[in-house]
């Protein structure tokens, strides 16, 4: 029996069709393969990683010094705008300091020469550099004129004047600017062990506040009662637009927060970046590491829920004539009432801040490495608050950490050996600020002092840009001048312009010198140097490398201070990028950001980390980048056997050091 013409085109079809469908899943496979196959070398690597260290998984990680820099020859051929000139005379400035981004400033130059405008996606960012390197320019101008002779007398005179400028105590009443809420009172020197501020206030009663995430969970109320107050003890800022360090924030909730119970927070707040905060909620803290000068850390105070639960009183009796009598549990109520008086106390202990209200102690918050108590000059009171006064007494009549010279060694064992005729493998870019003396001593006596640093196989240099004060300016010039280990970039310091740090880093490690591996990191970071050779001496040679501390599928924050609007960044997800402290890469990443830089086709993004992810996304396209990721690349903090370390104090750094020099590469994680 023969099979029907239309049987054998309907199997046909069939056939047709299922090659079609299997030919489909093959190119999609194809596809992902390619798409993701960086992501395999991550987790493989993650996988390495922990299995040689130990460490627990997240689910959360899903040339020589004076070769001459290019000038472009063109340049010569075009009207040099103002400005120039005086720059380009400054030899001293170009190669004393360790040169400036000579490229970076020629295209800024030649462009305003021009009268042409950078293009780019990020308009405000662009606008924000514009006006930094014309106000630098500017500044650095008055650097190279300023007269470090007058002001020594000024200098002379202010010291004469310490002590009466740090009066012993202070008093502001409500009837003054300065006691109101929302700002901040200048303590001129700081606090000493034995100062003490006082506080009298009254909370305001709750009100309502709109929560989105309610809302978006679509829950029946959207809104939630609010009655919070913030004091805090803050330092001086260093960089522009950066908010201050806080050294002691104590916010106390009277309505609670996602625990729907009145609390107090107390934390910490360096360069933005939040501390582990202490919470007290009304249970008292228990443990080894439980008190503070022999106070406890969270007193405990009764609860709502816990009022109700007393025992009646034949019971207690029956209990204390049938056992042995229990010393009664003395609990009080929440420190805090809506609308009622408050009397605060905040004093400075030997091992930290402690807590009074009503003169009944509340809390007690230890010290951090990193903020001392003579950086608390600035008070400041927000929220839901009235103040009435303020008092604070001893207080110190002078401050110990005015004189530069206190913090700087001047010392020829700690300044910069020459750098050789040969190409080095490794340059480390250290961004830091003007006045940021201290964290610049610690690393030269420190990490600074590696065998491979002080032969020039590997060369460190920080990046610092100019500070609004003339006489941080001039200090920072002649740290520059002695130590030679100072890149001074002539804009004025901005937080969202960390980006032009990195940018100077990359052309300085690839047109300064020619080094094979380009890192950068912060002035609070520690680096073990012996072992990130050793890491990156097994990488193939040739081979492009970004090493750090990965973040994949991480997704920017639409809300709050650290929003990031479409217009900045339309996409739902970052590219994969390495935690800021540090990362590593390869010599032709960064001759491709400079070159992209160059032409003015670099695409730039107020977060530094983020924008170097997204530059080696771009290469990536053309090169093929090996993604090496190492929780050792430490972002918060310290962990045995790092990498590299964050946040570290300089007094860390040299205990840090201490240990290494002991064999033992161990934290600091003392408070």
């Amino acid at each position: 029996m023969k099979r029907s013409k239309s049987g054998d085109s309907v199997l046909s079809r069939r056939w047709k069709s299922s090659f079609f469908v299997l030919g489909a899943a093959l190119l999609y496979l194809l596809l992902i393969a390619l798409k993701f196959r960086f992501f395999l070398d991550v987790g493989l690597e993650r996988t390495l990683d922990e299995v040689g260290s130990g460490l627990p998984g997240s689910s959360d990680i899903v040339g020589a010094e004076q070769r001459k820099l290019e000038d472009g020859r063109n340049f010569d051929a075009v009207r040099k705008p103002r400005g120039y000139d005086a720059l380009a005379r400054s030899e001293k400035f170009r190669e004393g300091y360790g040169r400036i981004t000579g490229e970076v400033m020629r295209q800024y130059l030649r462009g305003r020469g021009q009268g042409r405008q950078r293009r780019g996606n990020f308009s405000e960012l662009e606008r924000m550099a514009q006006e930094a390197w014309a106000v630098g320019l500017k500044t650095w101008e008055e650097v190279e004129n300023y007269d470090a002779r007058a002001d020594l007398k000024t200098a002379t005179i202010i010291e004469r004047n310490t002590q009466s400028s740090c009066p012993s105590s202070m008093s502001m009443s409500s009837n003054e600017d300065a006691a109101k809420s929302e700002q901040v009172i200048f303590l001129p020197c700081g606090l000493a062990v034995g100062s003490s501020i006082t506080y009298v206030g009254t909370p305001h009663t709750a009100h309502k506040e709109y929560v989105p995430q309610l809302d978006r969970r679509g829950q029946e109320y959207q809104t939630v009662l609010v009655s919070q107050f913030m004091v805090e003890l803050q330092g001086l800022k260093s960089v522009q637009n950066e908010d201050p360090p806080k050294l002691l924030h104590f916010n106390p909730r009277l309505k609670g927060d996602w625990s729907e119970k009145p609390i107090i927070e107390h934390n910490t707040c360096y360069r933005m970046q939040w501390g582990k905060a202490l919470r007290c909620n009304g249970e008292a803290s228990k443990g080894d590491d439980a008190t503070v000068d022999d106070f406890v850390k969270c007193e405990s105070w009764e609860h709502e829920d816990t009022t109700n639960l007393k025992e009646p009183k034949t019971i207690s009796w029956l209990k204390r004539f049938i056992g042995r009598a229990k010393k009664p549990e003395m609990k009080w109520p929440f420190p805090f009432t809506e609308g009622k008086l408050f009397v605060l106390t905040i004093q400075a202990g030997v091992e930290g801040y402690h807590i009074y209200v009503g003169g009944r102690h509340i809390s007690s918050f230890p010290y951090r490495t990193g903020f001392p108590l003579e950086d608390a000059t600035g008070l400041a009171t927000k929220g839901d608050v009235d103040i009435h006064s303020v008092y604070a007494t001893s207080l110190p009549t002078t401050h110990p950490s005015f004189s530069v010279q206190q913090i700087l060694d001047m010392s020829e064992r700690w300044k910069s050996p020459p750098l050789l005729q040969s190409s080095v493998e490794l340059f480390i870019g250290i961004l830091s600020a003007s006045n940021h003396f201290a964290e610049r001593m610690a690393i030269r006596k420190t990490w600074m002092q590696y065998p491979a640093i002080r032969s020039s196989t590997v060369v460190a240099r920080f990046f610092v840009a100019l500070s609004p004060r003339k006489e941080l300016n001039a200090a920072l010039k002649k740290e520059a001048e002695y130590f030679g280990d100072i890149v001074i970039l002539p804009f004025m310091d901005h937080y969202d312009l960390v980006v032009l740090k990195t940018i100077a880093i990359c052309e300085f490690g690839v047109q300064n010198l020619t080094a094979r591996y380009i890192m950068k990191c912060d002035d609070d970071t520690f680096i073990r140097v012996d072992v990130i050779m050793s890491r990156i001496q097994g990488v193939a040679p040739h081979a492009s490398l970004y090493l750090g501390n990965l973040n994949i599928l991480h997704r920017p924050l639409r809300s709050g201070k650290w929003a990031v609007t479409f217009e900045e960044w339309p996409e739902e997800v970052y590219p994969p990028y390495a935690n800021g402290p540090g990362y590593i890469i390869s010599s032709d990443i960064a001759k491709f950001v400079v070159s992209q830089h160059a032409n003015q086709s670099l695409r730039l993004f107020k977060m530094e980390d983020v924008s170097m992810g997204m530059w080696v996304e771009e290469f990536n396209t053309t090169t093929s980048v090996q993604y090496s990721h190492s929780w050792k690349f430490c972002q918060y903090g310290c962990l045995e056997n790092y990498y590299t370390a964050h946040y570290q104090s300089p007094r860390q750094m040299l205990c840090l050091w201490d240990k290494l020099s002991h064999g033992f590469a161990q934290c600091c994680n003392f408070r």
